[in-house]
């Protein structure tokens, strides 16, 4: 696919803190649309689990951008492969996730994954969620969503979603965890989670999941 036509295809980003339920919004909008879905979370995730599994410390930037470089990974529908190993639900543990949280502060890291989420950008289009969507990722998305909620009823959501699963989980850690996290994707030196000027601020504290993604299609088919 050329530049040209790459371009020309239309993106909604969103971005927003851990557990803000911008993954389910935007899967919902995308299947919704046709478009394609990007969880560019996943990707920190995976270098994350990788890392792990490869003894690396998430310190370790030197160490940590060949893995990013070389990540062996297939999405396969709502399944995520890494080296031939299905990991869709290794990578949604918390002990993954705050790993992902970590790994990326680091500037290479990041540089290590934005082609591979800008080769997402595929015909009809995209509905990408991740902290730099808009900022860097997809500076021309066509609709920009700042989602969010309060700590308190994303900790809820995120305890309700990890007992669904099987995994074990304490809300009180939960709360800490989210805030350090929160902490780190606000104040890392590469691109920080922010909203950018321009995008449509959604707190979905006390919204429906429907709510939240009727008001995100408005925002697309009025733009």
């Amino acid at each position: 696919m050329t530049a040209i036509s790459t371009q020309s295809v239309p993106v909604i980003a969103i971005d927003g803190p851990t557990a803000s339920g911008k993954g389910t919004v935007a899967q919902r909008v995308a299947d919704a649309l046709g478009f394609h879905y990007l969880d560019s979370g996943a990707l920190y995730r995976l270098v994350g689990l990788a890392s792990l599994q490869a003894g690396i410390s998430t310190d370790s930037e030197q160490n940590l951008v060949p893995i990013a470089e070389k990540l062996n990974v297939i999405f396969q529908g709502d399944r995520v492969i890494l080296a031939g190993e299905d990991v869709t639900d290794a990578i949604r543990q918390e002990t993954i996730g705050k790993r992902a949280s970590e790994v990326a502060i680091h500037p290479g890291v990041r540089a290590a994954l934005v082609g591979r989420q800008q080769a997402f950008r595929q015909a009809p289009g995209l509905v990408a969620d991740g902290r730099d969507m808009a900022s860097v990722i997809f500076k021309d998305a066509v609709t920009k969503i700042f989602l969010t909620a309060s700590v308190e009823v994303r900790a809820e959501r995120r305890y309700k979603q990890l007992i669904a699963k099987g995994f074990s989980a304490n809300m009180s850690v939960l709360l800490q965890d989210l805030r350090d996290r929160d902490a780190r994707d606000a104040n890392r030196s590469s691109s920080p989670l922010k909203a950018v000027e321009g995008a449509h601020h959604l707190d979905t504290t006390s919204m429906t999941i429907d709510e939240a993604v009727n008001q995100v299609l408005d925002w697309y088919k009025a733009r």
